[in-house]
């Protein structure tokens, strides 16, 4: 009986306002309500009904890329295109603009390291994914286009590998490309990566590398993350370490290439080699 007294005491009186003791946290929405759909626009589909107004635009953007090509597309519709793959069902578009706003191109995004990505709202491991394949086809082709050719008539294959492969880096790679006696690449290898202002390079390793390669000449690369490919005192130094060392093997550097985020820089250009 005290039982029920407890219970009759709790109940509220007849007739009383209730409201909840804490608002809650989230908005009830109807999910194709004006105010949930992404960008607030509706549409009218073949039927008459009204959806989202992105319904239908991931068929459309495909559509439009295989009859097209790429060429006519902004940069924002081809990253859509690829994070298809890493997130369903939902308007990818505004990820895509973060993405590039944050690293401002196709090239940034693509390169960029996967603590940068996961810090932009949205992006999940999966986009990460996404991102590094597409870098990894990148740099096959790329690199494809310049093993076992005559590097030296092939310079600006050579030059654009390199800028999709370092140019967009957070750290620096010193990366080295080995030659037989006719100039043909039989090797390109990343020998050191460091910090974003410095990376170690131990001449002894490259001559060591080269004479197991059995090379004739090599092209020494390395990447500014600053983006400013101005050579420093230690770069010069390094190069002219290096160079004594293979000299002394009948090893020849044709060059020694730094990459910036817009542009390069050749040291026999510039009379260091």
């Amino acid at each position: 009986m005290r039982g029920l007294d407890d219970l009759e005491a709790r109940l509220p009186p007849p007739g009383a306002v209730l409201s909840p003791a804490f608002a809650p946290s989230h908005k009830r929405n109807q999910r194709l309500s004006y105010e949930a759909s992404a960008g607030g626009g509706m549409i009218r589909d073949a039927h008459g009904i009204k959806v989202p107004h992105y319904w239908g635009h991931r068929e459309r953007l495909r559509s439009r890329f295989l009859s097209g090509g790429h060429k006519p597309m902004p940069e924002y519709e081809l990253l859509e295109l690829l994070l298809f793959n890493a997130i369903p069902r939902i308007d990818v578009k505004p990820l895509a603009k973060r993405l590039l706003a944050a690293f401002g191109d196709l090239n940034g995004v693509i390169a960029a390291s996967e603590s940068s990505v996961l810090k932009i709202e949205g992006t999940t491991p999966k986009v990460y994914l996404q991102l590094r394949i597409s870098e990894a086809f990148a740099q096959r082709m790329g690199q494809s286009k310049i093993l076992k050719k005559d590097i030296l008539s092939s310079w600006d294959d050579l030059i654009s590998y390199c800028r999709v492969s370092m140019a967009h880096r957070d750290t620096e790679q010193f990366r080295i490309i080995f030659l037989d006696r006719k100039n043909n690449v039989i090797a390109d290898e990343e020998q050191a990566v460091g910090t974003v202002d410095h990376v170690p390079v131990y001449p002894r390793e490259v001559v060591k590398r080269s004479l197991e390669l059995n090379a004739s000449a090599i092209i020494l690369v390395h990447n500014h993350p600053s983006g400013d490919p101005t050579p420093s005192q230690e770069d010069i130094t390094m190069t002219d370490l290096i160079q004594t060392a293979c000299s002394s093997v009948s090893i020849t550097i044709h060059d020694h290439v730094i990459i910036g985020k817009e542009t390069e820089v050749s040291f026999r250009s510039l009379g260091y080699l």
